[in-house]
């Protein structure tokens, strides 16, 4: 009981806000709640541990969303995000990596990557994830982007039944449409796991389905990061209004 009220106390004292890594600095806060994430958190195999940083190429293409809390001025979250220009500069997007994206070629101008999404683990609640998602929604605004895409991870840690079984759950209801599918390089073998435990949607999924989201495709096997990876297509039109507003509402007030 007394750590529920310290819990509550410690949630109430935060002043969180969102702004888009503004120098060098800030990028390094990003990645080093990444690493802490990705690399001690989920034992992902980054080439930059030893630095205590998630670092790769497509960084300094990159414009980086951090919520901080001014109560410690701590970075708690962070979203990657790679707008077109920035990606014909890159040579691809990161989805790319993962997956043939040769049907979206006609919308390549119009789409912004988003990824990298982590939260600390003591700020995994509504506050935190309403302010990540009312960054976005502010970015895609000001910037008129008409798809976000990404890739969506799911734990492979039950050595892929669990993963399998939240696609089986969510492909049938939210598929893309044929003209729209992706493929992934290194397929999940779906055929090989069960597909019907029980499960719980993972939340940033779940939000971005809730959304309007489309699942684009078979799940990617990211060896690296030891997860499966759906991908992600969302047209800003079909965005589900009455959460799209909550968000925008958020940004404005931000």
């Amino acid at each position: 009981m007394l750590d529920l009220i310290q819990q509550q106390s410690h949630q109430s004292q935060r002043r969180l806000s969102f702004n888009l890594a503004r120098n060098v600095a800030e990028v390094t806060e990003a990645q080093r709640i990444r690493f802490k994430v990705f690399g001690e958190e989920m034992g992902a195999n980054l080439p930059s541990a030893e630095l205590g940083l998630d670092i790769d190429r497509f960084d300094k293409y990159c414009d980086h969303l951090l919520v901080r809390d001014h109560s410690n001025d701590k970075v708690v979250g962070t979203y990657r995000i790679l707008p077109p220009e920035q990606a014909r500069i890159a040579g691809g997007y990161y989805s790319e990596t993962e997956f043939d994206l040769s049907r979206l070629e006609h919308l390549r101008e119009r789409m912004v990557e988003v990824g990298r999404s982590c939260v600390h683990p003591d700020y995994r609640d509504g506050a935190t994830i309403t302010q990540l998602w009312s960054g976005l929604a502010d970015y895609v605004g000001k910037h008129n982007h008409e798809y976000l895409i990404g890739c969506a991870s799911i734990s492979m840690g039950d050595g892929g039944h669990y993963a399998a079984s939240v696609y089986n759950k969510i492909h049938k209801l939210h598929a893309a449409p044929a003209e729209y599918t992706v493929f992934p390089h290194c397929r999940l073998p779906l055929e090989s796991l069960n597909q019907n435990l029980e499960v719980i949607i993972p939340p940033l999924i779940k939000g971005y389905l809730r959304l309007g989201a489309y699942i684009a495709g078979e799940p990617a096997w990211d060896p690296d990061f030891n997860c499966a990876d759906v991908f992600i297509l969302m047209p800003v039109a079909r965005m589900n209004a009455r959460y799209a507003k909550h968000f925008m509402r958020q940004a404005a007030n931000s």
